[in-house]
């Protein structure tokens, strides 16, 4: 039995992410995961989708080894070896450097990390998308936000409340708040997607 970290969440929510993906996404293509964590989407989404590159990052250096133990563990020759890549530095990757020097990207994933990262973060995050994306390149992101038309769901309200006690600067974030953010970045939302558990799906592109 692997003694890797382990995200009972990300078990959850892998299988539903990747039909969406199957779905948005082409046959092939280069893909930049931004806040790997465990490295258990990573492995998986690259598993199933032979034709994608999948390069997995994290912003915290301690994740890196466990990262690197999961990629090795996984041993497929599509799933790159994981990097530091802070959204917030001035630069992409933090530490290292993507295999073709200042890379771009068919696609960049991120899930799960706005609501548990300062506002700065989306900004950040999608000034960094617009300058590794393709022309034809597509920003997805999952995870819980609240919208100005739909009821907030009570487990994100709580979940909400949670995060802000925890830290003051985290919280889940409004959707159109957003794409405002995309927007200033010359990023516009292309789908939304209703994921399980009150989640989104979103897709950028320019």
């Amino acid at each position: 039995m692997s003694d890797l970290p382990h995200s009972p969440a990300a078990d959850r929510n892998k299988q539903p992410i990747l039909e969406a993906l199957a779905r948005i996404l082409g046959e092939r293509g280069s893909a930049l995961e931004i806040a790997s964590g465990t490295g258990q989407h990573a492995a998986w989404f690259a598993a199933a989708m032979p034709g994608w590159t999948w390069q997995p990052t994290d912003a915290d250096a301690r994740m890196l080894p466990a990262l690197a133990s999961r990629v090795a563990q996984a041993a497929l020759p599509n799933l790159r070896a994981p990097l530091l890549l802070d959204v917030t530095a001035p630069r992409w990757p933090s530490q290292g450097a993507f295999v073709r020097g200042e890379e771009k990207f068919d696609a960049i994933y991120c899930a799960n990390m706005l609501h548990i990262a300062p506002w700065a973060a989306c900004a950040a995050l999608m000034q960094g998308a617009a300058r590794h994306l393709l022309a034809d390149g597509l920003l997805v992101t999952y995870g819980p936000y609240f919208e100005e038309e739909a009821p907030a769901a009570p487990s994100n309200l709580a979940f909400d409340q949670d995060l802000r006690a925890r830290n003051s600067e985290w919280g889940i974030r409004r959707l159109e708040d957003v794409v405002a953010e995309a927007r200033r970045a010359g990023l516009a939302l292309r789908e939304r997607h209703a994921m399980p558990a009150n989640n989104l799906l979103l897709v950028f592109g320019f």
